[in-house]
């Protein structure tokens, strides 16, 4: 193998990477990571994608992380560039006016801005379910849909730059843009499969039919799909058709700076919840399990955070009004939205965690963080959360939708000590192995080499 060197560009977004001193031969890699900007939310994909390229960048290889709609918002140093593509107050723009198709670049360049962007994206305006549809589906006609113009904006600047080995994409919603990524530099996509799957389920009809269908037709576009878990790579293959070979399980990564068991916990056993506050999310049930639980046990601390959004707000409203009239509201404490260093203090004051999902989570961000803080978790058996617990024994599992399950769980690690400690040292030992930047970010190289002929072609004249 050899190091791989470019010519500078002075225009260029790349770097010029220098190779690391090391008794084996390096490979560089450029690549170029399309994200998903989620406004101000704090984002499961947009944490991914930003740890990945973060830690790949570390490793010395070359990475643009683009945000696509809004700027990205992330717990950890964001690395993703300061311009944005297909803004959103842009998309929608084209989508409801078409004068707005055909404005030119200085007028598109005053609401692309990301400052504007950001300023439009925190009022948390609420966007109907039928335009949200209608977008969605223009989008995944690419070239034929109401964003055009979009699309040849990053065309035309990727025909500027020096072509990347690599093109990643966040999710199936971007597929439109593989074709004509591919033949303006005649490089890879790769596509990660992350959970879109809640989205396109929740889109009304006629719209979400058409938006399945339009992704099926374009999977072979894609060199290659990434799966954040090995159950949303088997779902994936089903729901979209994928030919399973087609397909590489990358588990998530997180960084483990800060993270680690306490060395104290509060007098009070402490049951807590981390996520956004969405009925899919089940905080509902995590309230329900904890009126269960104190049918038979004394009082106990009930604690959530997470992101809130405006549509969400008569949802909190409720749980905490099913806890008021059970009489334990004042055993519930809402931290909300929290950044990564309060996020860490939250996790360490608990007993126990618990996500009790409605549907079947492919990531489950916050259960790896927990493991990693030495609290033992309680999960339901659905989607990945099979997998994260039962590689490490750091936790139980329980009946999907099921309080009185929920609550039998917790009062078995409140009422054995050993147990719970045994399960938090299980989960804290195996995230370091199986759940960091390093080998999430291996995992993906491994995946990236085999599609990058450029990388292929050098391996093999070294062998």
């Amino acid at each position: 193998m050899s190091a791989l060197f470019r010519a500078s560009n002075p225009r260029s977004l790349w770097g010029c990477t220098e190779p690391r001193v090391s008794k084996r031969w390096i490979i560089f890699v450029k690549i170029l990571s399309i994200t998903g900007g989620a406004g101000r939310m704090y984002c499961g994909s947009c944490m991914r994608d930003n740890n990945l390229a973060a830690e790949l960048i570390a490793q010395g290889h070359d990475v643009i992380l683009l945000p696509l709609y809004t700027p990205t918002r992330t717990d950890e140093p964001n690395v993703s560039q300061p311009r944005v593509f297909f803004g959103g107050i842009s998309i929608y723009l084209e989508q409801k006016l078409g004068l707005f198709r055909w404005t030119p670049k200085f007028l598109d360049r005053l609401w692309d801005r990301p400052s504007v962007i950001n300023a439009f994206a925190g009022r948390g305006v609420e966007v109907a379910p039928a335009q949200l549809g209608a977008m969605t589906v223009s989008m995944l006609e690419g070239r034929d849909g109401r964003q055009r113009k979009e699309v040849d904006n990053l065309v035309r600047w990727l025909r500027s730059e020096p072509a990347p080995d690599v093109v990643t994409l966040p999710y199936t919603l971007l597929i439109a843009l593989a074709k004509p990524i591919k033949q303006a530099i005649g490089r890879p996509v790769i596509c990660t499969l992350q959970g879109e799957e809640l989205f396109l389920e929740g889109l009304p009809e006629p719209y979400k039919s058409r938006s399945l269908d339009l992704i099926r037709r374009q999977i072979n576009e894609v060199d290659a799909f990434i799966a954040v878990s090995h159950y949303e790579g088997r779902f994936m293959a089903n729901y979209f058709g994928i030919p399973p070979s087609k397909i590489h399980t990358v588990p998530l990564g997180i960084s483990l700076q800060g993270h680690g068991p306490a060395t104290a916990k509060p007098d009070v056993f402490t049951i807590g919840y981390l996520a956004r506050i969405a009925p899919e999310k089940g905080l509902h049930l995590f309230a329900e399990a904890y009126i269960e639980f104190r049918k038979r046990s004394p009082p106990a601390r009930l604690q959530a955070a997470g992101y809130l959004a405006p549509e969400n707000r008569k949802y909190l409203a409720s749980v905490e009004e099913r806890l008021r009239q059970a009489g334990m509201i004042e055993e519930f404490k809402y931290w909300g939205e929290v950044d990564r260093d309060a996020k860490i203090r939250f996790l360490q004051q608990l007993h126990v965690f618990s996500l009790p999902a409605t549907y079947d989570e492919p990531k489950g961000i916050p259960v790896i963080e927990a493991m990693a803080n030495g609290i033992p978790v309680v999960q339901p058996r659905r989607g990945a959360f099979p997998e994260l617990v039962e590689a490490n024994g750091g936790g139980l599992l329980v009946d999907p939708d099921s309080p009185v399950a929920l609550a039998d769980a917790w009062r078995s690690l409140r009422d054995d000590p050993a147990l719970a400690s045994e399960l938090g040292s299980k989960g804290a030992a195996a995230v370091p192995a199986q759940f960091s930047l390093v080998t999430m970010a291996r995992r993906a190289l491994e995946v990236y080499g085999r599609q990058s002929a450029v990388l292929a072609g050098i391996a093999a004249g070294h062998n």
